[in-house]
């Protein structure tokens, strides 16, 4: 479950950073708060990707034992 919730994470860390960079108008900061984002982002994606082929995969094996 740990997973599920590591894009979030990331993307509220990242969220963090280009905030304390704006405040401090630290660019580095930014970048860094824009990357953590996209990394979020990233494993957001993954994750329903990988939850849609463990539906499918499922789904074959209910199909096999059906048989």
């Amino acid at each position: 479950m740990e997973g599920k919730f590591e894009g979030k994470k990331d993307d509220l860390k990242g969220r963090a950073k280009e905030a304390a960079g704006d405040l401090t108008d630290d660019d580095e900061l930014k970048r860094e708060g824009k990357a953590d984002r996209a990394a979020g982002t990233v494993k957001e994606k993954l994750e329903k990707a990988k939850e849609k082929g463990e539906e499918v995969i499922d789904k074959a094996k209910e199909r096999i034992q059906r048989r």
